[in-house]
């Protein structure tokens, strides 16, 4: 549950920004998991934990934004070659055929 925010003026690193605090639940066990992040000297404080989570939480959805991009490009260039005749058929046979193959331990 997250409880009404609220805006405060501070200071993160050496930036002054606006900051907006949060009251977020977690489990105990994600709880004790940013205490032994802070407790280990690696933050300095929880707000730096969770500050860094959504961080990489941006950077995988941009990842993965890139690659879907990728992969629709990808399937729009497959089609227009299809469109433009230079597919293939499909032949099923020859596919499983080569498979078997490899299994046997023939396979190239």
């Amino acid at each position: 549950m997250i409880s009404k925010d609220c805006y405060n003026y501070g200071s993160i690193g050496n930036l002054d920004l606006e900051v907006k605090t949060m009251n977020v639940s977690l489990t105990p066990q994600l709880e004790d998991y940013i205490k032994q992040k802070v407790a280990k000297g690696m933050y300095n404080s929880v707000s730096e934990v969770v500050r860094e989570a959504l961080r990489l939480l941006e950077e995988r959805d941009a990842l993965q934004a890139m690659k879907l991009e990728a992969l629709r490009k990808d399937i729009h260039q497959g089609l227009e070659s299809l469109d433009n005749g230079q597919g293939k058929p499909l032949d099923m046979k020859a596919i499983k055929a080569k498979g078997r193959k490899r299994l046997a331990g023939n396979g190239q």
